[in-house]
C-alpha cells in the first residue's frame, strides 16, 4: 500500500475481508451481544471509508481498525441511553463456534475495560506488551501492569480453572 495515496474502494474491500473477524472480537469483548457488535463493527468500517486515512502496512491497519473500533465501543457504553440499559445477554447466547460463552469468558468479559483489551490483544491476538501500548497509546510499564492485575482477578474469579495459557 503506498504510503501517500489514500485508499480506494478495493483496498477498503481488501482491508475489511482480512480485519473484520478481529474487529468483530473486539466488539464483541465490549458490547457483548451480537447486535450491538455488529452495529460497532459497521460503524468502525464506515469511519475508515469516511476517513481514508493513509495506512502504512497490514500492522498499520490493523492498530488503526482495532483502536478506533475500541474507541467507537467505549463511546457507545459511555451513552447516557446505555446507562440506562442491563445487558447481561451474553451470558445466555448460544455457542456459535465464533465466541465461547464459558467461565473463562465471563470473567475476561466482566474484566473493567482497561484490562479488558490489553487482555484480548495479548492472548486472542497475538500482540506483545510492547506493540499494545503502541496500538492503546500507553507506557509499555502500564500494559504490563494492566496485563498483571488481570491475571491476578482472572485468578481470584476462576481459581483452579485459570490457566494463563
Amino acid at each position: 500500500m503506498s504510503q501517500t495515496m489514500r485508499l480506494t474502494d478495493t483496498e477498503i474491500a481488501q482491508i475489511y475481508s482480512r480485519h473484520v473477524r478481529t474487529v468483530y472480537r473486539v466488539c464483541y469483548a465490549f458490547m457483548k451481544n451480537p447486535a450491538d457488535t455488529e452495529d460497532a463493527v459497521q460503524e468502525t468500517f464506515c469511519r475508515l471509508i469516511d476517513r481514508k486515512p493513509v495506512l502504512e502496512s497490514e500492522e498499520h491497519e490493523k492498530a488503526w481498525l482495532i483502536r478506533t473500533a475500541s474507541n467507537i465501543c467505549r463511546n457507545s457504553l459511555r451513552s447516557w441511553w446505555r446507562k440506562r440499559e442491563n445487558i447481561d445477554d451474553y451470558y445466555n447466547l448460544p455457542d456459535t463456534g465464533e465466541i465461547r460463552t464459558g467461565d473463562t469468558l465471563r470473567a475476561v468479559m466482566s474484566l473493567p475495560d482497561k484490562y479488558k483489551t490489553p487482555v484480548y490483544l495479548y492472548y486472542y491476538e497475538g500482540y506483545n506488551s510492547r506493540e499494545i501500548a503502541g496500538i492503546l497509546k500507553k507506557p509499555q510499564s502500564t500494559i504490563r501492569n494492566y496485563l498483571h492485575e488481570a491475571r491476578r482477578i482472572l485468578r481470584e474469579r476462576l481459581g483452579e480453572e485459570f490457566d494463563e495459557e
